[in-house]
């Protein structure tokens, strides 16, 4: 998790803005998210690393998830095979509106919940369509 914040994090530098050793640890991170295809085990890839990785949810705080993940990357204008899992997973939890749910919350931690689990999520929805479309337009 936080690997995917400190990539994150760094992602927001404008390009104009990151030295060298911004680059080199950007691409060092998005490399170790490439080489576990964001969300399974580098060593067998036909397993998941962390089963809730793939419960997307809003606001995900010090957790993050494979739709996270895969923002980050084609903020970064990453094109990877290697991304295509995280695609299918995402395409996958579309619904026949064209939206995602809440899988994965907060709620109950803070002082008002933002939307209910197991619902449509205007925010996962926001996250999902963005990356999608970073990635393949």
């Amino acid at each position: 998790m936080g690997a995917a914040k400190a990539l994150k994090a760094l992602s927001e530098v404008p390009a104009e803005n990151r030295n060298s050793k911004t680059e080199a640890t950007i691409k060092a991170g998005a490399e170790y998210f490439l080489k576990h295809h964001i969300y399974k085990k580098s060593h067998e890839l036909t397993k998941v690393s962390k089963p809730g990785w793939m419960k997307f949810g809003f606001p995900l705080m010090y957790q993050t998830d494979a739709l996270e993940i895969l923002g980050i990357l084609a903020g970064l204008g990453y094109k990877d095979e290697r991304m295509q899992d995280a695609i299918e997973l995402t395409i996958s939890k579309q619904n026949t509106l064209g939206r995602w749910k809440l899988e994965n919350t907060c709620n109950g931690r803070y002082q008002t919940n933002i939307e209910r689990k197991g619902e449509d999520s205007k925010w996962v929805t926001l996250k999902a369509l963005t990356a999608l479309k970073e990635y393949c337009g």
